[in-house]
């Protein structure tokens, strides 16, 4: 037996899951998943069900379990929530704490999305104790990475995991969320002469040449602007959100790094917004120069909305049956589900929370929403 939904809510948050994101300067101790996938390992072991570990990076593994009714499954569903989290710089509650005040639990992953994980695994147990008659066949992935590139969920997918359709878990109010914009990412790069900054015209500054293609992108910005905007995602956009470069005041820097950011419509891919943004950079007046525009990291495509269309009319009177009412709306923001819907799977986003509260310094979540979620995804499952 599981414990209660905010008991359980309150064991996994204790458990740091950091996602470094590259970072060096963090505790060994408060790092990656292994913690908390040895945690849901023994629930799962406990529920007698089957389960396999899926290796994804040295010490972070997929934990995948599945529930097969006794009667054959009318249909197939994956649940999946990510369990690692966001860094706890700057918080002003204890991340690990899990406290409780005022129908609130505080901590880092109690929104985004250690709730949701709760609330999936609650209902998957439910099924396997109850074992409800004409119920489907369900799928239970808690992945890895989802803060940085979704490599967990990309290996789940890689593997040939299939089903009629998924939900995964990120904070929606209880609401369904059907569509959001992609995500690419890429290293833009400069390179020079280095020299003594009291001689610079004996050098060639990397930094001056990132300047010409950071005004480049905001031009470029302008351009995306003018196209016409996504009916429900809205427009394409670009921002750059760190430059890196030099190593002293008194040196010419040889090299210039940018990172930048492009949010892509349904219908883009990573490949044609590359294409297209080398394009416009090498047509630039005065880019004489080499530079180099590299992905950074896997990004996600965008959620199209149209193959869940009967999905999220199914599910959505689930919801109905439990709390009354709900709405179905974009995000600008991108989850696992495009990862997921690419394979072919309609996918949909569901849970517990506010994405407002996400990755903030005092992250909570609202525990009425908990057990509602629970019923929901139970329902979704065994067609009651």
């Amino acid at each position: 037996m599981l414990p209660s939904l905010p008991q359980l809510l309150a064991e996994m948050v204790r458990i740091p899951s950091i996602n470094p994101m590259g970072r060096t300067d963090l505790p060994d101790d408060l790092i990656h998943e292994s913690r908390i996938t040895a945690y849901l390992e023994e629930k799962l072991r406990g529920l007698g069900c089957e389960f396999t570990r899926q290796p994804v990076r040295p010490g972070r593994d997929n934990l995948i379990a599945t529930y097969t009714p006794p009667t054959p499954a009318p249909f197939t569903v994956l649940f999946e929530a990510h369990v690692d989290t966001v860094p706890i710089d700057g918080m002003i509650v204890e991340p690990f704490g899990a406290k409780l005040d005022g129908g609130k639990m505080y901590g880092r992953g109690t929104c985004d999305v250690k709730g949701g994980g709760a609330v999936m695994l609650t209902a998957f147990a439910r099924l396997v104790q109850e074992k409800p008659a004409g119920s489907g066949k369900l799928i239970l992935a808690f992945t890895v990475d989802e803060e940085n590139g979704g490599l967990g969920v990309s290996e789940l997918m890689k593997s040939g995991v299939t089903a009629d359709c998924a939900i995964i878990a990120e904070p929606t109010l209880l609401n369904i969320v059907n569509a959001h914009k992609g995500v690419a990412r890429w290293s833009l790069e400069t390179t020079g002469r280095a020299c003594h900054s009291s001689r610079p015209d004996q050098g060639i500054n990397a930094a001056y040449r990132m300047a010409r293609l950071l005004l480049g992108i905001q031009s470029y910005q302008e351009k995306l602007a003018a196209l016409p905007p996504d009916p429900v995602l809205g427009p394409r956009t670009i921002s750059v959100g760190r430059i890196m470069g030099g190593v002293s005041p008194n040196t010419v820097p040889d090299s210039c790094r940018a990172d930048v950011d492009r949010r892509l419509l349904p219908g883009e891919t990573f490949d044609s917004a590359t294409q297209d943004l080398q394009a416009f950079l090498e047509s630039l007046p005065g880019v004489d120069f080499p530079f180099t525009l590299t992905q950074s990291s896997p990004g996600c495509a965008p959620l199209d909305p149209a193959p869940s269309v009967a999905l999220v009319k199914r599910f959505g009177a689930v919801i109905n049956s439990v709390v009354g009412r709900h709405t179905v709306h974009s995000v600008p923001f991108g989850t696992d589900a495009s990862r997921v819907a690419v394979t072919g799977i309609p996918s949909i986003v569901f849970g517990p929370g506010d994405i407002a509260q996400a990755h903030t310094k005092d992250e909570w979540i609202d525990l009425s929403q908990l057990e509602p979620a629970a019923e929901i995804l139970y329902r979704s499952v065994a067609g009651k």
